[in-house]
Formats: C-alpha cells, sequence, structure tokens
C-alpha cells in the first residue's frame, strides 16, 4: 500500500489501494444515464470512479441509485467540457471545491474532482485537487463512505470500509478530532449513519468525539441540522443512536433542549408503531420528542421549519378533540371531518404512544377506518344562506358553521334538502 503523510493528528493515517471485490449487480450501473455519463467522463482515459452512498449501500444490499456521486481525477473544467461535447447537460454547482453536476434524462449525477482540504473551519473548506485516490479516500469523513467502484462493479476499498459496515462500525477516517474540526456536521452525520448501520456499542474513539464537539452545533444553520436530524429520524430504528446522542450531550445541542425521558420512552413507543403501521414519519418523531409548548416553538425556531410543518408540529398536541382506543368509529369520523386524515393519524399514533408501543387492535381499528375514509361533501354553501335573507358577512359564516354541526352530529347523513329545511328554521335568528 501506499503511505501519505499530513500534518497534525493525522501524520499516522495509512491508505492500501489494495483492490478487494465487486459490488453485488445492481441496475443504475447498467442506466443508459449513467453509461452516457462514464462515457463521456473517460473519453480522454482518465479514470472515473463512483463513490460514497451508492457503493457503500450496494455492499449492503440495496438496490439505490437515486443518489449516483462520481469521483474523477479530471478537473471541474475539463469534466464540464467533456459532458457538454458529449451533449449532456452540465451544471458547476460547486466548481470552487470541484464539483459538477451532470443531469441527463432527468436522473442527476454529483461529479467531484479528487481532492484535498487545504484548511477548514468547521463549514468550509478550501481545497486542492489532485490525482491521488489514497488521498481522496484520506479526507473524506467515514471508512464506510470512502469506498469506490468502477462501471464494472469493481471494488476499491482502501479504508477497509467494507469490512466496517458488515461488523456495523461507523468509524471516522483516521484522527475523530480531525474529522469534525474539518465539518462539524459530521457529528450529525455519525449518529445518523449509525442509525442506519450500526451494530453493538458505537465507536467509542468517534463518540467521545462527538460529544466533545457537541457544542460546536451551534455554529451550523438551523437548516443543516434539520436535514441531517430529519434523515436521521427516517431511520427504521433512530432509538439506540437518539440515546447515545442523549447521554453524549449531542442531541441537546441539536436541539437546545434535552427531551425528557418521557419524551424518549413515548418516541420508542412511536417507533416500535410506525414499524408495525408502515406509517413512518421522521417530523412526527421529532415532535415527539418534545414536551411542551416553549420546545415546540424551539425546535421550529432552531430547524427554521416551514410554515405547514410548523403548524403540523403544533397540532399534534394541540386539538379540541379527545382521541381515545375506544371511540367509535362515528365518533371518529366527526374527528377525521375537522382534522383531516393526516392529523387524525398524528393524533391517533401519539395517543397510542402515550400508552405502549405494543400492538393493540382497537388503535389500528381506527388507523384502519381513516385509511379508508373519504371526506363527506357539505351540502350547502354561503350562497344558500344568503339566498334566505341574511346579509354577507359574518353572520353568513355563522349560520353556515352552526349548520355545519348539526349536520355532523348526524354523521353526514343529511342530504341537501333535509340541510336546507334545518337551515330555514334557524334562520330567523341569525337575522334578528
Amino acid at each position: 500500500g501506499k503511505r501519505r503523510d499530513r500534518p497534525g493528528p493525522d501524520r499516522t493515517v495509512t491508505v492500501p489501494t489494495t483492490l478487494i471485490s465487486k459490488i453485488p449487480s445492481q441496475q443504475w450501473l447498467r442506466n443508459p444515464s449513467t453509461l452516457a455519463v462514464m462515457q463521456a467522463l473517460t473519453r480522454g482515459g482518465a479514470e472515473v470512479r463512483f463513490v460514497g452512498g451508492c457503493v457503500r449501500d450496494a455492499l449492503n444490499g440495496q438496490q439505490g441509485g437515486d443518489n449516483i456521486d462520481i469521483a474523477t481525477s479530471i478537473t471541474p473544467n475539463r469534466v464540464i467540457t467533456l459532458l457538454e461535447a458529449a451533449g449532456l447537460k452540465a451544471i458547476p454547482t460547486g466548481v470552487k471545491h470541484g464539483t459538477v453536476t451532470a443531469i441527463v434524462a432527468d436522473e442527476t449525477f454529483e461529479i467531484t474532482t479528487l481532492r484535498r482540504d487545504v484548511d477548514t473551519d468547521g463549514r468550509h473548506a478550501t481545497v486542492q485537487f489532485t490525482e491521488d485516490w489514497s488521498i481522496d479516500a484520506s479526507r473524506r469523513d467515514f471508512t464506510i463512505n470512502a469506498m469506490y467502484c468502477d462501471i464494472n462493479g469493481t471494488l476499491y476499498d482502501p479504508l477497509k470500509g467494507a469490512s466496517d459496515l458488515k461488523s456495523g462500525v461507523v468509524r471516522f477516517v483516521g484522527n475523530a478530532e480531525r474529522r469534525i474540526q474539518e465539518d462539524t456536521l459530521r457529528i450529525l452525520r455519525f449518529f445518523r449513519f449509525y442509525a442506519y448501520f450500526g451494530k453493538g456499542p458505537p465507536d467509542p474513539k468517534a463518540l467521545d468525539a462527538c460529544g466533545a464537539g457537541a457544542s460546536k452545533l451551534n455554529s451550523l444553520s438551523g437548516e443543516r441540522i434539520c436535514s441531517e436530524l430529519l434523515r436521521w429520524l427516517a431511520a427504521p430504528d433512530p432509538m439506540p443512536a437518539i440515546k447515545y446522542a442523549d447521554e453524549s450531550g449531542v442531541l441537546s445541542s441539536a436541539l437546545q433542549f434535552s427531551p425528557s425521558t418521557e419524551a424518549i420512552g413515548r418516541t420508542e413507543n412511536l417507533v416500535s408503531i410506525e414499524s408495525q403501521t408502515g406509517l413512518v414519519d421522521p417530523l412526527r418523531r421529532l415532535t415527539s420528542l418534545t414536551s411542551n409548548p416553549k420546545q415546540r416553538g424551539t425546535v421550529a425556531s432552531r430547524l427554521k421549519l416551514s410554515n405547514k410543518s410548523r403548524r403540523r408540529l403544533e397540532a399534534i398536541f394541540v386539538s379540541p378533540f379527545k382521541i381515545t382506543r375506544t371511540m367509535s368509529h362515528a365518533e371518529a369520523q366527526t374527528v377525521l371531518y375537522r382534522l383531516g386524515c393526516g392529523h387524525f393519524q398524528d393524533a391517533v399514533l401519539l395517543s397510542w404512544a402515550r400508552e405502549s408501543g405494543e400492538r393493540d387492535p382497537n388503535w389500528q381499528s381506527l388507523l384502519d377506518h381513516a385509511n379508508h375514509w373519504h371526506r363527506p361533501t357539505f351540502p350547502i354553501a354561503g350562497e344558500d344562506i344568503i339566498a334566505l335573507g341574511i346579509p354577507a358577512g359574518p353572520l353568513v359564516g355563522k349560520a353556515l358553521n352552526e349548520v355545519e354541526e348539526w349536520w355532523t352530529s348526524g354523521n353526514f347523513k343529511a342530504g341537501r334538502q333535509k340541510t336546507l329545511d334545518y337551515l330555514s328554521t334557524i334562520v330567523g335568528k341569525f337575522k334578528q
């Protein structure tokens, strides 16, 4: 192998270039769009390899290809020239850092020139391009993301990432503290990857480094934290990572509050229920980690949530309706009509999680009812009220609400004529 000395704590990193085997067969390797990009880039004889998540996921038995990253020794300007010469669309998304995006048949490929970090501040890096694959591997975050393969599926694994992936070890490349100094977001990425790929206790050096650097998360934008956190919470079981992050102080730094023991237990129940029902939702899981309006407000502000997400986060806990496992389908229909299917599901799942994470046919029946429910159409409108002599304005809305309450309490069975008849019996008081 080759040894590359670097200044500081990474001087002892040894980066062999051993070629191990092949990745399992992948459809994305055979797609016409993939072949078109690779043919364009290799026209001049340069070596080009896939790198990162697409290689890691293939080794993990997944048929992915949604995000395909490509590494090459070709400079960014040369990459653009080769792509455009082949009639492909090239976007200089990050030429300063070596990245060009190719778009073929609505598929995107991130193409990055081999590089080394010259200077970093925890958020941004100044890079220098190189032709040395081992140097490029040594600057990546985790060993499981520092694997490459060529168009034939031949795997290049300089840092034994395949072995770590098989063992369920998420390990920083080289010195963990150095990697975190280069990009603070790697703290959250560590826990995200551990949630998806970890087996057994996390790597102690990595965990210690993340805990030591937790306070630096305050330097990151809310948008970056939110994106990473929601991807982490979308894992089939994010709870072991949540608990380790909580113990190390990372979770409280990310959220700007420490979730209560009750909130973590409720979220663990919710994860179990969601896995049973197939209704996995990271924002719902995030909301479950909060215990009061102040914490929910902190999360919304800290993570720069959209107005839609803020409203949903608040609606999950603030509802005029009490959801119980013994409520009838008729009662459920009234709540469904008022809340809508999405908010109703949130309310059912969180109410269920407060009780337990065990299977429960009553709660499941409410969810099944919601899945097959079609919102009935209220048979009258404001025009019908105005036609009876009530002037346009706030009174029309009040009359409409009263009639709708009557119609809803009758389990939505009254048709248009019967509803108009009821309206006629109450219209006098609104005229007065």
